[in-house]
């Protein structure tokens, strides 16, 4: 794997760009145990990046709407 930006400086849209590359590639690309590893490990760090981003904008519409988050219906 080429040199990457460390996860914490990754925009929610980089991160995500990145794990659906990287899922891409383990399921279309012969990799060795090694780069298999590496790009699992990466991956398991973008989605705890992803999630912990989340949770945040979460937090922030809740505190931004009165903690009242109404779902979205199809009316």
């Amino acid at each position: 794997m080429a040199k990457q930006k460390p996860v914490a400086d990754l925009s929610f849209e980089e991160a995500s760009s990145e794990l659906e590359a990287i899922v891409a590639t383990l399921e279309n690309e012969q990799k060795s145990l090694e780069d298999s590893m590496a790009f699992f490990e990466r991956g398991q760090a973008l989605i705890k990046h992803c999630s912990g981003l989340l949770e945040r904008a979460e937090l922030k519409v809740k505190q931004l709407t009165g903690d009242e988050i109404s779902d979205f219906k199809d009316e």
